[in-house]
């Protein structure tokens, strides 16, 4: 597993891929941050990080596919799935090798966006005058959320060769639990039910966890997810020896 996940990250950092990649996911965070007339920290007043942790889950949309698109679409296309295979490895040492490449990426790309945190820190009247628990509970949010997404983005890339079908499967699956899932929820006329699907989708758990709000329910929740969705993959790859 070390020796796939150590191939994939030096892969990433020895391309121009990631760098872009995760270059757009800080800009675009920091446009709207600073920049948008809607969501920017200046014009809002107040020392806040809301609008970080409300819209980064709409560029981890196209972030994390993009970084996990090639996971096994290019193995696939390129002819060297079962050379893969016939490494000394299982079929789950080589698909959590892969994930925690990408998860790697996905964390390195959320670390820069420290420096915001500083900056609204130092902003604060008085200075300091922060939820500095409530956005560490936001981080962590953001982080499982992040580990859920790059499951969705591996199992996207399993089950085609094309890098670009891998990408726009994996976006939409991300979009269906996140969004969708609260869409459902909302058609439903009973409210019991409702409110069930409600807490099936992504946006209540990770929503609980930005306010600050460690409750166990939540992190099992995207725990459980993320290993259902790394055990569908590791069903889709090996029904190769079917």
């Amino acid at each position: 597993m070390i020796s796939v996940f150590k191939k994939e990250v030096s892969g990433y950092l020895n391309s121009l891929i990631a760098y872009i990649v995760i270059s757009v996911f800080l800009t675009g965070i920091g446009l709207i941050m600073w920049v948008f007339p809607q969501t920017n920290v200046l014009d809002y007043g107040f020392a806040d990080m809301g609008s970080l942790f409300g819209m980064a889950p709409y560029v981890f949309m196209f972030l994390i596919p993009a970084i996990c698109m090639k996971l096994f679409a290019e193995e696939r296309k390129s002819g060297t799935m079962e050379l893969l295979f016939t490494q000394p490895l299982t079929d789950m040492q080589v698909i959590l090798g892969k994930y925690f490449a990408g998860l790697f990426l996905v964390a390195f790309s959320l670390l820069p966006t420290l420096i915001y945190y500083y900056s609204v820190y130092e902003l604060g009247s008085p200075k300091g005058n922060l939820d500095s628990a409530g956005i560490m509970g936001s981080y962590i949010g953001l982080f499982l959320l992040g580990s859920f997404f790059t499951a969705l983005g591996v199992f996207a890339s399993s089950i085609t060769e094309n890098q670009i079908v891998a990408f726009i499967l994996g976006a939409f699956l991300c979009f269906l639990w996140y969004d969708g899932v609260d869409a459902i929820a909302l058609l439903e006329t009973n409210g019991l039910s409702g409110h069930f699907i409600e807490r099936l989708g992504v946006v209540y758990h990770y929503n609980a966890l930005s306010r600050g709000l460690l409750d166990s329910r939540d992190i099992l929740y995207f725990l459980s997810m993320t290993t259902a969705t790394i055990l569908l993959t590791k069903l889709v790859i090996g029904s190769r020896k079917w």
